[in-house]
């Protein structure tokens, strides 16, 4: 009898007992599902939301500047509970994360996910009033190296030794299809803007949204990010109506004497005409529906800029000031810093960007009028008749000679940019945790290197972003991949996570296609032809996949979609292989990018960390509406995978369509459906391919 007794004293004990706390069932974010508005006025009330296990949890908390809120409960759908709470927000910034209760465990949810400790640095975070372009969410982006997209217009190519550059006369390259050369510089292939409306078909029919050009101002180099002249695109990539003059003779190296050079970017209807053809690119851009962003060179100008004129090709031309190196009487002369006042004219003794005299850097600090002219620069280009669409900062940490006067200086080129355009984008170059800048009145976004570039480099390759290093522990590993995109996705608010240049290649790095031989080395300790060997295209496919549907705007270089290879810097910057463009990747890359832009959950939705291990990583991408599960599976061999789909709001009785497989061979588009397991997907996944899925009902 008290046997009976002991069992029924453990049965109602067990019928009593709540399960244990479910850590996958928690969840919120800074999407549109868990904060309503996203971006809420200053002085205004938000609705926060959060999701937990239904029945599971005693209490749920919202801690917002030390204030401790108790969450109401006011809904249960499927398996889960949702939360919310109505929190008014005044004009500061407001750092949040949450608290759980179940009986006496608590723990903490913040962007890491489940915390044991409070970890204030990865708390969620509100900006009142701050608001960002919705275009820019997710928008899918082309970048653009001019000299080596397409050559529209030849009688504006550079010349065989119109000019001296770093010691040597620049070069006209002949063969478009040349690789380029370890010095190159120097070298120009004849791309242009007239080049870029000669292909805005192509652009379109590829679905591309923002074109992101490196720079385009007057500068001496085919990089451009040595500018000569703020105020007008380069006539080499421009128009160049009136030409005359010669190039230099070998025995001179003297610019002064380089009067064809002179002639074509100093003459102002030169100037004005190449101007007038860039408003007619972005006129034509915008009528096909693509936004254009321009890359501004604030921290450092080149040694040819007109205000310096080291070069002295200004210091006898009609209509221009003497430069700051010419003379001490120069109006430019506070824009640079001077060691010496006793050299002039002619003085060398100037603070170049890293020692470089060929990059002098821009002395805000001392020049009101240097400061004044900037932000007139940065208000001409996307004013009338230009209207670009936001700027990418080159460099923008390092502008100033202090990290309080950075700061000032992007406070007031935000205020003068959104006056003349409040919907354009500020983007940064940046390496490392951005936040300090990301907090409403400075930059929109960031090159997103260490929550983007690196972490899926690493994953798929094994290799560094400039193929300098390989390491074995890093490829394939999910914790690792997982552990860093958690990390540094930290750093960017909700609205700076969504418009990120999620990039795989630039003009910086070596192209992505190359990492996948694992060649640690540049151009010099390899050829250029071994760049494209041993190259593995279902290893790039799959981060082609990664790219359309991760968080952010996927940023095409261009000319990876046609397979273009190459090392770092200089040999990622080859011409576009028109004529023999891998055609396969070229339709590959149409249909992510359609998929991309059919779901915008792929936009505005929801992450979820679903699978990761050795060389596997599945995640998924929610809404109200939808759901994906993007598969990867880097493995050589099939994988037999477990998804616990439920964790992103799929019922037991959910179907999955298959709406893109990548193999070893090639891709498809094929519908194929799946049945869920009860809450659970299984699957097996080939080897080297990646795999997009979406509720079906």
């Amino acid at each position: 009898m008290d046997n009976m007794e002991e069992i029924f004293q453990k049965q109602l004990y067990l019928s009593q007992m709540r399960p244990p706390l479910n850590r996958n069932a928690l969840f919120s974010d800074e999407t549109e599902n868990y904060r309503i508005p996203t971006e809420p006025l200053a002085f205004s009330t938000v609705t926060i939301r959060f999701r937990a296990e239904k029945d599971n949890v005693d209490a749920v908390y919202l801690i917002a500047d030390s204030i401790r809120y108790e969450m109401t409960r006011y809904e249960t759908k499927g398996v889960f509970d949702f939360y919310k709470l109505e929190l008014s927000v005044a004009g500061e910034v407001v750092n949040y994360y949450f608290e759980i209760m179940i009986g006496k465990i608590k723990c903490y949810y913040n962007k890491l996910g489940v915390t044991k400790e409070v970890q204030e640095y990865y708390s969620f975070m509100i900006l009142p009033g701050y608001t960002s372009p919705k275009w820019a969410k997710g928008a899918v982006v082309y970048q653009i190296f001019t000299d080596r997209f397409y050559n529209g217009d030849k009688s504006n190519d550079v010349e065989n030794r119109e000019y001296i550059y770093i010691q040597d006369g620049v070069s006209k390259v002949e063969d478009w299809n040349r690789f380029p050369a370890i010095m190159d510089v120097r070298d120009f292939y004849g791309g242009d803007l007239q080049g870029v409306i000669d292909k805005l078909d192509y652009l379109e029919d590829l679905g591309i949204e923002v074109i992101y050009f490196n720079p385009l101002f007057v500068s001496p180099s085919n990089h451009k990010y040595d500018i000569q002249d703020y105020d007008y695109i380069d006539p080499h990539f421009g128009k160049i109506v009136n030409d005359g003059g010669e190039c230099l003779p070998a025995y001179d190296n003297v610019n002064q004497h380089a009067s064809k050079y002179i002639k074509r970017v100093t003459d102002k209807e030169n100037l004005e005409a190449s101007n007038q053809l860039f408003a007619k690119l972005v006129q034509m851009a915008h009528q096909r529906g693509i936004k254009v962003i321009l890359d501004g060179v604030f921290n450092h100008c080149g040694s040819f800029n007109k205000w310096m004129d080291r070069e002295q090709i200004y210091e006898n031309q009609e209509g221009y000031e003497k430069g700051a190196f010419v003379s001490e009487e120069s109006p430019y002369q506070s824009f640079f810093k001077f060691y010496t006042d006793e050299t002039w004219p002619y003085n060398n003794e100037y603070d170049g960007w890293w020692g470089h005299s060929t990059l002098p850097k821009l002395n805000y600090e001392d020049s009101p009028k240097l400061y004044e002219y900037m932000l007139n620069v940065a208000r001409k280009w996307v004013s009338a008749p230009y209207h670009i669409d936001g700027w990418r900062l080159d460099v923008a940490a390092d502008l100033g000679h202090s990290n309080e006067y950075n700061h000032q200086f992007w406070k007031a080129f935000r205020k003068a940019v959104k006056e003349c355009n409040p919907d354009t984008i500020i983007l940064a170059e940046h390496y490392g945790d951005p936040r300090d800048w990301l907090l409403g009145d400075e930059w929109d976004t960031v090159m997103n290197y260490d929550a983007f570039m690196e972490p899926v480099s690493w994953f798929l390759t094994g290799m560094e972003k400039h193929s300098d290093e390989y390491r074995e522990d890093l490829k394939g590993n999910a914790g690792s991949f997982f552990g860093a995109m958690r990390h540094h996705m930290a750093s960017l608010n909700g609205s700076a996570l969504q418009t990120a240049m999620n990039e795989l290649s630039n003009h910086d790095h070596s192209r992505f296609l190359t990492r996948t031989n694992g060649k640690v080395g540049r151009l010099g300790h390899y050829s250029s032809e071994e760049a494209g060997q041993g190259i593995d295209k279902a290893i790039f496919k799959e981060a082609v996949i990664i790219q359309m549907t991760w968080p952010g705007a996927p940023t095409i270089y261009y000319g990876d979609e046609a397979g273009v290879c190459g090392f770092t810097d200089p040999d990622n910057r080859r011409s576009y292989p028109w004529g023999k463009e891998d055609i396969e990747l070229v339709e590959f890359h149409k249909a992510a990018i359609a998929l991309h832009k059919k779901y915008n959950v792929l936009k505005f939705g929801s992450i979820k960390f679903l699978v990761g291990e050795k060389n596997v990583i599945v995640y998924g991408r929610f809404n109200n509406q939808d759901q994906i599960i993007v598969l990867i599976n880097n493995d050589e061999n099939e994988k037999s995978i477990e998804v616990p789909a439920w964790e992103i709001g799929l019922q037991s009785n959910s179907r999955l369509q298959r709406i893109m497989l990548t193999t070893k061979e090639s891709f498809t588009l094929e519908d194929f459906y799946y049945k869920m397991d009860g809450y659970y997907l299984h699957i097996s996944l080939l080897g080297r391919s990646a795999m997009v899925l979406k509720n079906f009902y």
